[in-house]
């Protein structure tokens, strides 16, 4: 009996099988990450306030802690956070059972079609799995599910590396491992037709990867549907 071929590195299949096999581990290490990291906090409560209350807003490669979507959800954003892995998803359900969770590919242009166009997309740390050959499309894909006047706001590890490597999270396991620039960060939102407002980086915390973290927030032209909402009488 023959088995089953290898996925292709950094492939939506090469997702599922690394973080299937490492969900667990992950959600162990970093359940409750954010309480460390003021800065991370106070970006998403800005974000958060730049959406407004009942905005809709998609957390892609949520992961399976479900943190960052609570943190947005006690800020009175209507969440959903968004998976390639089966079993990130449960776990997250499972962590976070008050919020919505779905299995989706972050990389697929029908994103809009999840629940109509969002007014907000994050993410987390979502682009370290694919390889960087695919970073002009991912962000063409979020333009794509966001209304006009939609935001956009990414985090990301800074560096050069694009292949394979064994997981820095220490589960044993090789994994496809990306890193990337401001100016690419930069680039690939502009191609997609974001104007970009703020790039920023910050040293890590002692307890972190040791790599500089990368915040890039950006928005759609035109107005928002929730933003026209609130004008109307």
């Amino acid at each position: 009996m023959t088995s089953a071929p290898e996925p292709e590195p950094g492939s939506a299949a090469d997702v599922v099988r690394s973080w299937d096999a490492r969900a667990d581990h992950y959600l162990e290490l970093f359940r409750d990450e954010l309480e460390g990291k003021p800065h991370d906090l106070a970006l998403l409560a800005g974000f958060a306030r730049r959406i407004g209350p009942r905005g809709r807003v998609l957390d892609v490669g949520c992961g399976p802690c479900g943190h960052v979507a609570a943190a947005l959800d006690a800020h009175g954003l209507e969440v959903t956070g968004l998976d390639l892995s089966p079993r990130c998803v449960e776990l997250a359900r499972r962590e976070r059972p008050g919020l919505r969770f779905e299995l989706g590919d972050q990389r697929t242009p029908d994103l809009a079609a999840l629940d109509g166009r969002f007014d907000g997309i994050v993410s987390n740390y979502s682009l370290h799995d694919q390889p960087k050959a695919m970073l002009h499309g991912t962000f063409a894909a979020w333009a794509a599910a966001l209304r006009p006047g939609g935001r956009l706001l990414v985090v990301a590890k800074a560096g050069a590396a694009d292949g394979v490597a064994a997981d820095p999270l220490g589960s044993g396991i090789a994994v496809y491992w990306a890193e990337f620039s401001a100016e690419e960060l930069a680039a690939a939102a502009e191609a997609a037709g974001f104007t970009v407002e703020r790039l920023a980086d910050r040293a890590p915390y002692e307890q972190e990867i040791a790599s500089q973290r990368l915040y890039l927030e950006a928005s759609l032209p035109g107005e928002s549907g929730l933003d026209a909402s609130r004008r109307a009488p």
